[in-house]
């Protein structure tokens, strides 16, 4: 079978089912990314088909605020659609078509290939109310801004109607997308390589001349930037009280300075920088360490030397780090958000605390490293909920080739 799979940042959360269909040969797999955003990544597979677009057209600086982000999604849309038309042209037809259609590069793709099925990763349905929008009063939202928000949907919408079949990788994060495209909608996750993120009580991470070993008090936090959206300003602030209720603890951050969600600080600045500046007396920073971007091979030896991993989310995308630190076994302190609560009971597969309470934070961290025996069994059933609902091999990935098929 024909595959043309199509993502902004490719691969996305389609690698592993792009490596499974090429990796055999009655399949054809034609991908197509951002030249941007895909340059100097490495080849996911050798046999896979990987097609650069420019996005060189932006909205104008006329353009009614509502609508300037869904006319840049119109303008990828249309640099999308010359690139597979430059394909069709030279014989490719699909079968199947994939795509995210959360910048805009779906739009037109049912146009040029009628015939073929269409699948799309809905990843998440903005809402005014009852999700990210408001949920922090620190970073309250305008009115104005929540109307914006219905037009932020409409290359969403235009997906929702012209697909056969919709996936979204957790139950809340389907739930926010209208009633009435329910029934197009199926739960599916990208899956978690639980054979790579396993506990390994040899592990080390070394930063500069210090190395790291697992056993020792070490607090992890990752997110891919370091912003309010992943509690980044309630983990800050954590930090004074936590190092001295835990003099012989050390900090691990993993996380770039950009902004991925949420509002923007003027060019230059970071949260990192700000948060810190507002620290700067109150914290021991020998002790507190910020990795920036790590190699995943790093990223995943930091997990596993962890003796408590703390994770923050408003009610949005439930990350991948959250799912790989309970595969690898990780003790996890984080916020009681829905999407959160969805794969952990408090107590059960980690422990939960109100998300703007950094005293609670504190607290349960603080229970974990004084008697971490007692939660031998909690990181036991963590790492056993991912391998039973989001192994790679034997759970999503089987799924995915499934509908795929």
């Amino acid at each position: 079978m024909n595959y043309l799979f199509v993502h902004q940042n490719f691969p996305g959360q389609f690698l592993h089912v792009v490596r499974a269909l090429a990796s055999q040969a009655e399949h054809r797999v034609v991908c197509v990314g951002d030249a941007a955003s895909i340059k100097g990544r490495p080849v996911v597979h050798p046999r896979i088909e990987l097609h650069a677009y420019q996005a060189l057209n932006k909205s104008s600086q006329h353009t009614h605020h509502y609508v300037a982000g869904f006319e840049a999604q119109v303008r990828r849309g249309q640099d999308v659609a010359r690139t597979v038309l430059g394909l069709k042209q030279q014989g490719f037809e699909p079968d199947v078509v994939v795509a995210h259609p959360g910048w805009g590069e779906a739009l037109f793709l049912r146009d040029v290939f009628p015939q073929a099925k269409h699948i799309q990763y809905f990843e998440f349905y903005y809402r005014s109310v009852g999700a990210d929008v408001n949920f922090d009063p620190e970073f309250a939202s305008s009115f104005d801004d929540q109307l914006k928000l219905r037009v932020r949907n409409s290359a969403q919408l235009h997906a929702l109607q012209a697909c056969d079949v919709g996936v979204s990788p957790t139950q809340w994060q389907r739930h926010q997308y209208p009633p009435e495209f329910a029934s197009k909608i199926e739960l599916l996750h990208e899956g978690v390589d639980t054979t790579t993120l396993c506990p390994n009580p040899d592990a080390a991470f070394q930063v500069g001349s210090r190395v790291f070993q697992a056993g020792q008090e070490i607090i992890t936090y990752v997110a891919r930037n370091l912003e309010p959206y992943r509690g980044f300003h309630v983990f800050m602030r954590s930090l004074p009280k936590l190092l001295a209720e835990r003099p012989n603890a050390q900090v691990l951050v993993v996380g770039g300075d950009e902004v991925s969600y949420g509002r923007r600080l003027p060019a230059g600045q970071s949260y990192r920088a700000m948060y810190s500046q507002q620290l700067q007396h109150d914290v021991d920073w020998s002790r507190v360490h910020f990795l920036g971007k790590l190699p995943y091979r790093s990223y995943v030896q930091v997990l596993q030397v962890s003796a408590v991993h703390v994770y923050l989310t408003y009610p949005f995308v439930l990350s991948w780090s959250l799912l790989e630190a309970m595969s690898v076994g990780c003790a996890v302190v984080a916020s009681n958000t829905a999407p959160v609560a969805e794969v952990i009971e408090d107590q059960q597969q980690g422990l939960l605390f109100d998300f703007f309470d950094a005293d609670g934070l504190v607290r349960r961290v603080c229970e974990v490293l004084t008697h971490p025996e007692r939660f031998t069994a909690m990181r036991q059933q963590a790492r056993q909920a991912m391998v039973a609902q989001f192994d790679l091999q034997t759970v999503c990935l089987p799924q995915w080739l499934a509908l795929l098929r």
